[in-house]
């Protein structure tokens, strides 16, 4: 097993600001970031919700790789600092000592590339995993080209591969508008932005630019459906809301396009945080749950560091990437003079040169505009939209907790359950939804549906978004075939006795 005294995970602008400061203070830094991803998990919507809007570029890696080091510049820069960089590799695991756990030697990640799989012990680890896309169900979501802003731009800038045509955006926040802007500076048309808020909640500027450019923004409206044939969305049916969110009859428009962007929010990437049992706090202007950390972005775990989208992310951050370069260089000072690389007055003087790390300006509370987004779209396309794709449950069966349908109940009393019986004999706990539909437990382990799920719990509890709890993250955290987590083959010893479990005369199998 490989020991790093400081291994920075993701290599966007926070983690390479880290690892390059962590690297001038004399810090070995190790960097990490699963980009490019195999073809294999982006069909499965793995890191980002890429809807099948990839080309086949994706598949050749080495120009992948030239590709993602030509669209950070800050690479090279890294590089040039000594910074060992690991692109193609992904952290499936994180592990420390702790009351369930204490014979590790020292914490440590499980590392995959395509080929195999690795542990790797660390002194100290500055998560900059950056954010996922926010992901609420519409009717035809489920069809090739429903995907999230995230996966647009990654596509659009480390990939260039992005084969969207004609799209339609779901959100007139800046996430929205900034999208806009790159599809048309990509040669995409954009069809129409969309929100179902009465104004455009992003920079005025940019949204006058971008009707100037011909993109027609609706307000006040929502998706009804995404219209398809042979598997691939062809249109999109918009709808006017009233004050309730309602659809008003007669509104409708039928939009030609074959993509769909999910561009309402980000959410935090916090599953390695998560597994390291670092505390976390509900913060809605920061997209839900984030890790608490000091001003020098230290974590309650003081091994542990974060810095970026993975601290908190809101709507600001998508024009001014300043605030997270800037707690990724201090994130890096921090790991550099907790490791003895410089002291603490030479680190105190150069974090105060950069900054405090927050916002000029308090971000706002997202929540609402996330439960008015789920309801605009249940109410326009039903309850029976497809919530988790990976598991195909629906907002209703979560709702009415019914069991995955490939599976009888045997009790009618079970049978007879919803989320309001289960409510009066315990909380609302997206864990247990997802123990009983299954929503949640996919491929995707619920980067796609976890947050639909607490909206719904929320709702139908009469309860605080606030108070639903996070639903549990568990290792792998990505989807990694059999032979990539345990490479190592059987002996013939076991290969040659193998047959013998299954064979009818076994006492042991009865």
């Amino acid at each position: 097993m490989e020991s790093r005294p400081l291994v920075v995970v993701g290599a966007g602008v926070s983690g390479t600001a880290a690892a390059i400061e962590a690297a001038r203070a004399g810090v070995q830094v190790t960097l990490i970031d699963e980009n490019p991803v195999p073809t294999s998990l982006a069909r499965l919507n793995v890191p980002q919700f890429f809807g099948q809007r990839f080309t086949d570029a994706l598949r050749d890696k080495a120009a992948m790789m030239d590709r993602i080091a030509a669209a950070n510049g800050a690479l090279r820069e890294a590089e040039e600092a000594g910074v060992d960089i690991q692109l193609g590799v992904c952290v499936w695991g994180a592990f420390r000592n702790s009351e369930n756990s204490r014979i590790l030697d020292g914490p440590q990640i499980g590392l995959a590339d395509h080929e195999r799989s690795s542990m790797m012990k660390y002194d100290r680890l500055i998560v900059a995993t950056g954010s996922r896309d926010l992901s609420i169900g519409f009717a035809g979501w489920n069809l090739a080209g429903a995907m999230g802003a995230n996966g647009a731009h990654s596509l659009m800038s480390r990939h260039q591969a992005l084969s969207a045509q004609r799209i339609v955006i779901l959100g007139s926040g800046n996430l929205g508008l900034s999208t806009a802007k790159m599809a048309l500076d990509n040669g995409i048309e954009v069809a129409a932005i969309l929100d179902v808020t009465p104004s455009v909640r992003g920079e005025k500027t940019l949204a006058a630019h971008l009707q100037s450019k011909g993109v027609d923004i609706y307000t006040s409206h929502t998706v009804k459906q995404a219209v398809g044939s042979n598997g691939d969305i062809e249109s999109v049916v918009l709808v006017e809301t009233d004050d309730n969110f309602e659809p008003v009859a007669g509104t409708e428009k039928v939009m030609s396009a074959d993509t769909v962007c999910l561009a309402i929010s980000l959410v935090p990437n916090i599953e390695i945080l998560s597994l390291l049992d670092c505390d976390l706090n509900f913060k809605s202007h920061l997209g839900g749950y984030v890790p608490i950390h000091n001003d020098w972005m230290r974590t309650s775990v003081d091994t542990v560091f974060v810095a970026g989208d993975a601290a908190g992310f809101h709507d600001e951050m998508v024009l001014n990437r300043e605030i997270a370069r800037n707690q990724g260089r201090i994130a890096g000072i921090a790991a550099a003079e907790s490791l003895g690389a410089i002291n603490k007055s030479e680190a105190r003087s150069l974090i105060s040169e950069i900054g405090t790390g927050v916002p000029a300006v308090q971000p706002t509370e997202a929540h609402t505009i996330w439960k008015q987004w789920l309801n605009s779209l249940a109410n326009a396309g039903g309850q029976d939209v497809i919530a988790c794709q990976c598991e195909e449950v629906t907002r209703s069966e979560i709702i009415g907790l019914k069991p995955p349908r490939y599976l009888e109940w045997g009790s009618v009393q079970m049978s007879r359950r919803t989320l309001q019986t289960q409510l009066k004999d315990n909380p609302a706990n997206p864990n247990q939804v997802k123990r009983l539909t299954r929503a949640g437990t996919g491929i995707c382990q619920g980067r796609n549906c976890r947050e639909q799920v607490a909206l719904l719990l929320a709702e139908e509890s009469n309860s605080d978004i606030a108070d639903i709890p996070l639903s549990t993250y568990r290792p792998p955290l990505r989807p990694l075939p059999l032979n990539i987590m345990w490479p190592d083959d059987e002996s013939e010893d076991v290969r040659n006795e193998w047959p013998k479990w299954f064979s009818p005369n076994n006492k042991v199998l009865g």
